[in-house]
C-alpha cells in the first residue's frame, strides 16, 4: 500500500481500514507512540494492534462477518481499539450516540440490525447511563470490555502476540467497497438514519485531508481530540487521521469538560486542536493563563464558526483558526481552509477528488443547493423502515441540503441549510444572518434563530438568546448601521438560560425550534389574557 502522505491518488484508498493501520505501523515504526489516553496511558502502534487482535478474537464470538456490532464508548483508547478489533475480523462497528436518548438509540439498533453492544462498566457508571442501559437490554446483548479482558484465553492471547507478526493468519483483506463503519444522523427530523461508510470512503478521506494540507500536518504534531467517536468528525479526523497519518493523538472522553480540557491541551503539548465553534469558545473562556498558547492552529467543523470566536482565539493566544466543512455522508471532510491560505467566512476549497454541483434555489440569488460526489461519499443510508438495507445514492451524488456559494479561487461559503431559511414576503432569508448579528452585538452570549408561522408574511424569525438584556431595538440600530436587511432581523427575542445543543456540540435545531414555538405560544397566551 502506498503512503497516504503521498500526492493524492484514489488508488491509495483501495484497502481496508485495519490494513491501513498495519501499513502506517510499517511506515512509521511499531514503537512510535501514537495515542495518549485520558488516564495518561501512552500507546504505540504495536500496543494498539496487539490489543485489537486479542480483543477482536474474543469479540467475534457469536457474530458473523459483515454483521454490525454496536460500540457505545467515550473517546479514548478503548473506543479506538474496539473499533479496530471489530474491523480486523470483518465485523462492522456501529458507533452509537449514547447522548441521543433511548428512543433514538433503539431506532439506530433496529436500522443497523445490531444485536450486541460493546461498552464498559466503568463508562456506564461515570456517565450515569444505567437508565439507558436498562432500557436497551431488551433490544441487544451488552458486552463489557472489563469482562472480555478478564476472560481472554490462550487463543486470544496468541492472536494478540502473533497477529502483528503474521496478520494474514487472523484477518483477511476486505473488499474496499464493503462497509467499514455505520454512523447515525442526529434524528432531529425523525428517526436517526444509519450512514454506511466503506473502507474506501474512510481511507480516501484521510488521504484527501493529508494531500490537501501536506505542509500543515507534520509527523511531530500532536492532535488533541475531545469530540465523540460516534460523530464522524471525532472518529475520522480526530482518531483515524492521526493514526493512519503517523501522528500522535491525545484523546479526551468528553468535550463538555471545559475547565479540564485547556489544562490537558497544555500538559500534553498538543499543537493542533479539533473542536466545534461552541466548544472552542467555552475552552477559551475557561483558560486562566496561556493554556492554548502552544497550539499552531485549531480546526473547527460541524457548525458555523462565529467571527467573535475567531477573533477571541487570535487575540488571547495568537492561534489561527481554520474552519472546515463536512457531512457524515462524506466521511466527513469536504472542504477546509489551509494555513497560509485561510479565508475567514469560507470553509476553504474542496478536497482533491470531490466533485460538486449547485442547483438553483428559488428566492436565493447568491448560492445554490450543493450536491457532492467522490471516493469519500457514503455507500448509502440505512433506515429503521428497511433494516440492514443500504440504499445507494443515485449516480453517487449526495444532496447536502446546504445552500453554498463558490467564491473566486474555489473557496466555498456555506449560507446555511436549506431548512434553516425563512420565506418572508417571498424572499428567502438565512437564519444564520440573525444569529451573526446577535453574536456580533452581544459577543459574550449564545444565540439561536428559529422560524415560526406569520399571518401576514408567511414566516417570521424569532431569536433565542442567553443575554438577559437583549433588546430588539438595539439589534435593529446595529443592523441599520451595518447595512443588514431588515427582513433578516428577528420579529421577537426570547431570553433563555441556555441554547439546546447536541452531544457533538452542534445546535440542536429541533429542540431550538420547539422551544421557540413554546415560548411564542406562551407569550401570545399571556398577551391575550392581559387583554
Amino acid at each position: 500500500m502506498a503512503s497516504l502522505r503521498s500526492a493524492y491518488d484514489p488508488r491509495h484508498a483501495e484497502t481496508g481500514v485495519f490494513n491501513a493501520l498495519l501499513a502506517a505501523r510499517k511506515e512509521y515504526g511499531g514503537k512510535k507512540i501514537v495515542l495518549h489516553d485520558a488516564d495518561d496511558r501512552k500507546l504505540s502502534y504495536d500496543d494498539i494492534i496487539r490489543a485489537a487482535f486479542a480483543l477482536g478474537s474474543a469479540l467475534k464470538k457469536g457474530t458473523r462477518k459483515g454483521e454490525a456490532v454496536g460500540v457505545m464508548l467515550p473517546t479514548g483508547a478503548g473506543a479506538v481499539i474496539t473499533f479496530f478489533a471489530v474491523n480486523a475480523y470483518g465485523r462492522v462497528p456501529a458507533m452509537l450516540n449514547f447522548s441521543a436518548g433511548a428512543r433514538n438509540v433503539r431506532a439506530a439498533l433496529k436500522a443497523a440490525q445490531v444485536k450486541r453492544i460493546i461498552t464498559a462498566h466503568a463508562f456506564i457508571e461515570k456517565a450515569e447511563l444505567h437508565d439507558l442501559e436498562g432500557e436497551l437490554k431488551s433490544d441487544a446483548e451488552f458486552i463489557y470490555l472489563e469482562d472480555v479482558r478478564a476472560g481472554l484465553g490462550t487463543k486470544q492471547k496468541a492472536a494478540g502476540a502473533l497477529g502483528p507478526v503474521a496478520p494474514w493468519m487472523f484477518t483477511s483483506s476486505p473488499n474496499p467497497g464493503d462497509p467499514a463503519v455505520i454512523l447515525f444522523t442526529s434524528g432531529t427530523e425523525g428517526d436517526p438514519k444509519g450512514v454506511a461508510l466503506s473502507h474506501r470512503n474512510i481511507v480516501a478521506n484521510v488521504h484527501q485531508v493529508l494531500a490537501h494540507v501536506p505542509e500543515a500536518l507534520g509527523l511531530d504534531d500532536v492532535l488533541f481530540n475531545p469530540l465523540p467517536t460516534f460523530h464522524c468528525f471525532g472518529l475520522t479526523a480526530g482518531a483515524l487521521l492521526p493514526l493512519l497519518g503517523g501522528m500522535k493523538s491525545v484523546l479526551h472522553p468528553s468535550p463538555l469538560q471545559t475547565k479540564i480540557i485547556p489544562k490537558r491541551v497544555e500538559e500534553t503539548g498538543a499543537t493542533i486542536l479539533f473542536a466545534t465553534d461552541t466548544f472552542l469558545n467555552q475552552y477559551i473562556r475557561a483558560c486562566q493563563g496561556d493554556e492554548l498558547g502552544k497550539l499552531r492552529f485549531a480546526v473547527c467543523g460541524a457548525e458555523r464558526v462565529r467571527d467573535e470566536t475567531r477573533q477571541l482565539v487570535r487575540r488571547r493566544f495568537n492561534v489561527e483558526l481554520l474552519e472546515g466543512y463536512g457531512v457524515t455522508e462524506a466521511s466527513p471532510v469536504v472542504a477546509v481552509n489551509q494555513p497560509g491560505s485561510n479565508r475567514p467566512g469560507t470553509v476553504g476549497t474542496m478536497l482533491p477528488g470531490i466533485e460538486a454541483k449547485f442547483e438553483a434555489v428559488p428566492g436565493i440569488s447568491n448560492g445554490g443547493r450543493m450536491l457532492i460526489r467522490g471516493p469519500n461519499v457514503m455507500m448509502g443510508y440505512i433506515s429503521s423502515a428497511r433494516p440492514g438495507e443500504i440504499k445507494p445514492l443515485p449516480d453517487g451524488w449526495h444532496d447536502t441540503g446546504d445552500v453554498v456559494s463558490q467564491e473566486e479561487g474555489g473557496a466555498i461559503a456555506i449560507k446555511g441549510r436549506l431548512k434553516r431559511f425563512a420565506k418572508i414576503g417571498g424572499e428567502m432569508v438565512s437564519l444564520a444572518v440573525a444569529e451573526n448579528c446577535a453574536s456580533t452585538l452581544w459577543r459574550e452570549h449564545d444565540h439561536a434563530a428559529a422560524v415560526l408561522p406569520d399571518k401576514r408574511k408567511g414566516e417570521q424569525i424569532v431569536l433565542l438568546t442567553t443575554f438577559p438584556k437583549a433588546d430588539r431595538s438595539d439589534l435593529q440600530r446595529w443592523a441599520q448601521d451595518h447595512g443588514v436587511n431588515e427582513l433578516s432581523l428577528p420579529r421577537k427575542i426570547f431570553q433563555v438560560k441556555a441554547i439546546p445543543v447536541l452531544g457533538t456540540g452542534k445546535m440542536d435545531i429541533g429542540a431550538v425550534q420547539k422551544l421557540a414555538a413554546d415560548l411564542a405560544a406562551g407569550a401570545e397566551a399571556g398577551a391575550q389574557a392581559a387583554e
